[in-house]
């Protein structure tokens, strides 16, 4: 085929649309990229446009992408999108979903390496403040002057920011009669009684497997050869320390966000 025959091949549809700043963001595929701008500017178009151009080339096959979001809703509109760009191009076997669902997907198959069956439960809020609850009796602490829901912030903010146990201080707290890090290894230890973890664990949880375990690490990493997030703004210390051990050896990720608005601000972001 000559270069003129080249030249005038039609263009993906994908393409349509984009302006040259979002083009530039689609294309760059390899190495690091960051997508920040505001709310309304087509930060998510660029960031499903991306995973068609991988597949569409062939850069890369479904199950060597991970794409992350902050809601069920957001991952079934991504899935629909690149669905549509593509046509007919199957997109299964590619990692999409919440950042819990894809930890949670991904911690089942070495379970037993944290304490856990592969069948173990999450628990609901109000499973963890009956669990609090129990634990605060066991303690002789006044859940009255100690609130279950607060200890459970305490613990969560911890997870969030990706501290296990033995990385809480010690310092004084003004609940709790003092005892919060030790009421935190005591929920830890039930969860891996009941064979159940809370939300924050699933991340928790896999991020000391693959720290702890260099041959879980390696297989995720030889894995996924491309990372892409939606709404980077939210994250927080445990997801962003998730993200760089996932991507560390291929250092393709591409992050979208809005640097002026965070929805999940409080969860230590």
């Amino acid at each position: 085929m000559t270069l003129s025959a080249l030249n005038q091949q039609p263009e993906s549809p994908y393409w349509q649309g984009l302006n040259p700043a979002q083009r530039a963001a689609v294309e760059q595929l390899d190495g690091p990229v960051l997508v920040l701008a505001g709310a309304g500017t087509g930060k998510t178009r660029v960031l499903t446009t991306r995973l068609a151009h991988l597949l569409a080339t062939g850069k890369a096959v479904p199950a060597q992408i991970m794409a992350v979001t902050f809601t069920n809703k957001a991952a079934a509109e991504i899935r629909e999108r690149v669905s549509h760009l593509l046509g007919e191009r199957s997109v299964e076997g590619w990692y999409l979903g919440t950042f819990h669902a894809l930890a949670a997907r991904l911690l089942r198959p070495h379970a037993e390496r944290v304490g856990l069956k592969p069948s173990f439960t999450i628990l609901g809020t109000d499973d963890q403040l009956r669990l609090i609850k129990q634990l605060l009796e066991a303690e002789n602490i006044d859940d009255k002057k100690s609130p279950p829901r607060v200890v459970l912030g305490y613990i969560e903010r911890w997870k969030d920011r990706g501290l296990l146990p033995d990385d809480v201080s010690n310092d004084s707290f003004d609940i709790a009669n003092g005892k919060l890090p030790k009421l935190y290894k005591m929920y830890q230890d039930r969860l891996l009684e009941l064979n159940a973890c809370d939300f924050g664990d699933l991340l928790l949880h896999h991020l000391t497997l693959m720290r702890k375990h260099p041959d879980v690490l390696e297989q995720i990493q030889n894995r996924f050869q491309y990372l892409l997030v939606d709404e980077y703004q939210d994250t927080n210390v445990a997801q962003y320390l998730w993200l760089r051990l996932i991507a560390q050896k291929s250092k393709n990720i591409c992050v979208v966000g809005d640097e002026d608005q965070s929805i999940y601000g409080w969860r230590g972001a």
